[in-house]
């Protein structure tokens, strides 16, 4: 009997050695498949629920590059195929549609959208060392792991440049700041912000939270920003708990600077909302459809074509992210019968050797951390557009 149990337990211990083996940080797929003729690509994001507006944009700007890369002849000659799943913008429905993506035959990820289920996410592409490229998800948890990068500005990112470009351009003298505490974007740009302010000599008089259990009445905080005497508000929020704040403060008599980050875009879309009360806020993106150059006129020709819809910056970082691919792709001359682990590994190295110019910035290039390095824009609305803002 002692013989058996003995037995057992070295069998048990062995399978845990492979079981942990197969988990580390380089646990993908050991082997390719060498009869795969195309790569496989997924992305993960929310096409229903309260942020379907940024899924689907990032669903169809991949789309948009993806035809157009695979007409010109593919990823080094291999066609993309491609496959979107929806999460709703929730944690655990991302991680399941991340393994059925897998079961797919997934070999790449661009995503997730969102912040949160991205960092839930990129756990499991770290486990699998798989190569994962976020669009949108800011927060610096969400690439986390040497496997993962990122196309937009990380939540500190955001927060320090927006309080660097009010102090340089003297836009205020007093901030009120309004931001969702249970939200990890808005508090982590908040934080960053609050720093760089009181290192750039800003004074905030107020900041007011707010939860998601409490984002429609924001009457409180208005009046606190109002009794505080700011002139400028900052907004590190999304555009839909925005737009009821601008109409609330319009109903208070209450009229300072506004100035939010990126996911202020597709304020003006907002159904309901009268976009008059936007005239003159400012905020962070790194795309506007309205510029003049010709990539930009062209995408948004082809999207409006494709779509029937005008695209906002989260469809422009996508569109990007597919182009950054293929051209780290073509430094790193992958093929599509490499094992998962291979393609990350060779797409780890090329991402940081290369440099792009893309429709959300000119000159971008990827330090080992996955943060991207691009000038940042900051836009305000005029006359229901928006229009550049260049620094003083």
């Amino acid at each position: 009997m002692k013989m058996l149990k003995k037995a057992a337990s070295l069998t048990l211990v062995s399978a845990m050695v492979f079981s942990l083996a197969a988990c580390g940080s380089s646990g993908g797929s050991s082997e390719g498949d060498p009869d795969a003729t195309t790569f496989k690509i997924g992305s993960i994001g929310p096409t229903t629920g309260n942020n379907a507006i940024y899924g689907t944009a990032v669903q169809n700007g991949i789309q948009l590059a993806v035809d157009e890369i695979n007409a010109d002849g593919g990823l080094n000659g291999y066609q993309i195929e491609y496959q979107f799943e929806d999460d709703q913008s929730d944690s655990e429905k991302s991680v399941n549609a991340y393994n059925t993506l897998k079961d797919w035959g997934m070999q790449m990820l661009v995503g997730t959208v969102t912040s949160t289920p991205c960092v839930a996410v990129v756990e499991e592409t770290h486990a699998d060392n798989m190569f994962q490229f976020t669009p949108s998800a800011t927060t610096v948890e969400a690439i986390q792991y040497d496997n993962a990068f990122r196309m937009c500005f990380s939540d500190p990112s955001q927060g320090t440049v927006s309080a660097d470009y009010i102090a340089d351009n003297g836009l205020a003298s007093k901030i009120a700041i309004i931001y969702d505490s249970s939200d990890t974007y808005s508090t982590g740009i908040y934080q960053s912000f609050a720093s760089e302010a009181e290192t750039r000599g800003l004074e905030i008089v107020a900041a007011e939270a707010f939860t998601a259990d409490s984002n429609t009445d924001f009457s409180v905080q208005i009046q606190k920003a109002k009794d505080s005497g700011a002139d400028l508000v900052f907004l590190p929020i999304y555009y839909q708990q925005a737009s009821l704040i601008l109409a609330q403060a319009d109903r208070a008599g209450f009229s300072p600077e506004w100035f939010g980050v990126d996911g202020m875009d597709g304020l003006l879309d907002v159904e309901g909302f009268d976009g008059s009360l936007a005239e003159g806020l400012m905020f962070l993106t790194p795309f506007t459809p309205n510029a003049e150059d010709e990539a930009t006129q062209t995408f948004v020709a082809n999207y409006e074509a494709e779509f029937g819809d005008t695209p906002i910056q989260f469809a422009a970082d996508a569109y990007d992210c597919m182009y950054v691919i293929k051209t780290a792709a073509e430094q790193a001359d992958i093929t599509p019968d490499m094992s998962i682990s291979d393609i990350c590994e060779a797409m780890k190295g090329a991402m940081t050797e290369i440099t792009i110019d893309g429709l959300t910035g000119k000159q971008i290039s990827w330090g080992e951390d996955g943060e991207p390095s691009k000038e940042p824009t900051v836009v305000i609305v005029r006359d229901g557009e928006y229009e550049v803002l260049q620094a003083e």
